[in-house]
């Protein structure tokens, strides 16, 4: 399986978090990097459990 990036940003109200590597959006967010980070973790595995293998993009 290839890697997928995550990125973290701090924002005035919290984090954001989104992915590179993936096809469709894929989005968490939290009061804290942790919980921005665990919380697009879910989403990554709900958003290949839904959409498939597939949405992993090629380099």
């Amino acid at each position: 399986m290839r890697a997928i990036k995550i990125i973290v940003e701090k924002h005035n109200d919290g984090y954001v978090s989104y992915l590179l590597g993936i096809k469709g959006v894929v989005v968490g967010e939290g009061d804290s990097y942790e919980e921005a980070l665990a919380d697009v973790k879910s989403t990554i595995r709900f958003h290949i459990e839904t959409f498939g293998q597939e949405v992993i993009e090629e380099e």
